[in-house]
Order: C-alpha cells, then sequence, then structure tokens
C-alpha cells in the first residue's frame, strides 16, 4: 500500500459525535442520528484537510478481550452494563446510540469505505496492525490516547487528536509527546502510561509513581526494562520510598506490558483501504440517505470523495 493511510477508530470518534451533535438530529422516522451525521461530517473534514489516499475504519468486535481480562481482571471492569445475561461482557453505552451503529456500518459499505475488526482484539489492536503493515505514512484518527504509542516519526506515524469536541485536531508526533508528557517516543508513551495507570481503563498503574514521576524515571533509564534494572540493583539511585512501590507493583509490571501496548499481528486479511472518488453502491447510498434523513452530511462526504486531489 502506497499513498497516506488513515485509521478511524470509529468507536471512540462515534462516541465523540454522539455527544457533540445534538440528539434532536433525527431520521424522518424520529430515530436519532447524531453519530451517523456528526461522523459523516468529521469524516468529510479530515479528507478535505488531510488527503488520505487510503482510509479505513477500525471497529471494536471485542472492546474487552478475554485476555486482557485474564491479566489483569479489573481491565474496563467498571464500563460492564450492569444485569446482562451470562455471556460476553456488554459495553454500557447511551439507549440511542448502540442501533446507530450498523446504519453507520451501511453507509461505509455503500460508499466502498472498509470498516474492520477482529474477534478477541480492540480496534486499537486491529490500528496497531494496520499501522505495522504500511509502507507509507499513516495519519490514525482517535480520541483515546492509549494509540499515541504509535507515533513514529522515522515511519511518518501521527496520530490526529480531537480537542474541543470534535472541532479542533491536534497533530501529535514525537515533538508533542516531548512537549507535553516528557517522553521521546511512541513507545515510551507506552511505559508512561502503563506506570501511571489509567482508572478508565481500570489499570491500577504503580503507586505513587505519576505521571511526571514516571516520565523522570524513563528519561533516566531509558524504559521499563531499564527501570526494573535499576530496581533490581541496589547501587541504583533509585529513593527507598520507589523501590518498594515497584516490588510491590511487580505483579502488576510482570503482565501491564501486554494489556496496555497494541497488538500488531492480528490475524486480519488483507484490506482494500484505497479511498473511493464516488460511491461503492449509489442507489444503497440514496436509499439510507433518505430512509436515515442523512441529507447534507452525506452529500458533503461524497463531495469531498470527489473533490479529493
Amino acid at each position: 500500500m502506497t499513498g497516506r493511510l488513515m485509521l478511524l477508530d470509529a468507536a471512540s470518534l462515534y462516541f465523540r459525535a454522539y455527544f457533540g451533535v445534538p440528539e434532536s438530529v433525527r431520521a424522518p422516522d424520529g430515530t436519532p442520528v447524531n453519530a451517523v451525521r456528526g461522523l459523516l461530517d468529521f469524516t468529510a473534514r479530515l479528507v478535505t484537510d488531510y488527503h488520505p489516499t487510503h482510509l479505513v475504519a477500525c471497529m471494536d468486535a471485542d472492546w474487552r478481550p478475554q485476555w486482557r481480562v485474564d491479566l489483569i481482571p479489573s481491565y474496563k471492569a467498571h464500563r460492564v452494563a450492569e444485569e446482562v445475561p451470562a455471556g460476553p461482557d456488554v459495553e454500557e453505552v447511551p439507549d440511542t446510540l448502540s442501533p446507530q451503529v450498523p446504519i453507520i456500518e451501511a453507509v461505509l459499505d455503500a460508499l466502498g469505505i472498509p470498516h474492520v475488526g477482529a474477534p478477541g482484539y480492540e480496534a486499537d489492536d486491529v490500528i496497531g496492525t494496520l499501522t505495522a503493515r504500511a509502507a507509507g505514512p499513516v495519519d490514525v484518527v482517535t480520541g483515546d490516547r492509549d494509540l499515541f504509542q504509535l507515533v513514529d516519526d522515522d515511519r511518518q506515524v501521527r496520530v490526529l487528536y480531537p480537542v474541543k469536541g470534535m472541532n479542533t485536531l491536534q497533530v501529535v508526533d514525537e515533538e508533542r509527546l516531548r512537549e507535553k508528557y516528557g517522553v521521546a517516543s511512541g513507545g515510551a508513551y507506552a511505559d508512561l502510561a502503563l506506570l501511571r495507570g489509567d482508572p478508565s481503563d481500570g489499570l491500577p498503574g504503580v503507586a505513587g509513581i505519576g505521571e511526571k514521576t514516571a516520565a523522570k524515571l524513563l528519561a533516566a533509564h531509558g524504559d521499563l526494562a531499564g527501570i526494573l534494572a535499576a530496581v533490581a540493583d541496589p547501587a541504583s539511585r533509585l529513593t527507598a520510598a520507589q523501590r518498594a512501590r515497584f516490588e510491590a507493583a511487580s505483579g502488576y509490571l510482570a503482565v501491564a506490558p501486554r494489556v496496555v501496548r497494541v497488538a500488531d499481528d492480528v490475524p486480519l486479511p488483507a484490506v482494500p483501504a484505497e479511498l473511493p472518488r464516488r460511491p461503492h453502491d449509489p442507489e444503497a447510498l440514496a436509499g439510507l440517505a433518505t430512509r436515515w434523513g442523512l441529507g447534507g452530511s452525506l452529500r458533503r462526504l461524497v463531495a469531498a470523495l470527489e473533490a479529493r486531489p
């Protein structure tokens, strides 16, 4: 694949669209379509402003993979919907958002934009794998800081991170990681994230090691392995308190790297990701536009596809 690949963290983006566009935006039958229309408008802006040649919407086939839960049982545990039947965990989402996801997928199909997920893996892992496969520059579009770990200036991988809803995008490259977090690479950001922990993902981190302390330790010792070597070395400059904190967290640190770092080897088929200039199925698209009242949002995306260089 040559050209510029854009990977959408679809769930992250349609969540933002859902909360960024009023629920009063509805289809003719009264069904809310605010997430659908918000995502279509956002994608039109991305195509116009960043000129991708290839685009894939990456989906959460499994938002809480069992293999991650087996390693850290608290992983995303607080997001599990209560009072659900026995079986796979169900993520607690707004009642009017879930029905919009199949509409989004149907519109992408009619446009000819692939949406890809993999059983047993999160969208982050799909993004990590497609990024690893890419031969050219990659733009990862996400509202999830976890994917900052993929930033790699040498490979021209950057993250486009929405701030202030979806109106402003921040370009996250290695310079931004140094300025904001005090780390020099995406790999170092992954180490910082697992040391700091993340309550929103149920990751405890190392007690007493916040973001700034984690950054200082990484600057001094290079990476997580270097820090752990210093913990094991009585002659290292770690304080007694720091050494005790890392020793207490040894069980967590033994498994956290596999949980926090995105997979880059998901068994995905080849994805025909070249961005179409015209809809793949105009008749189906017209039917979806009428049924769901997608109006100007869909027209703007189609126009953006047709107008791209």
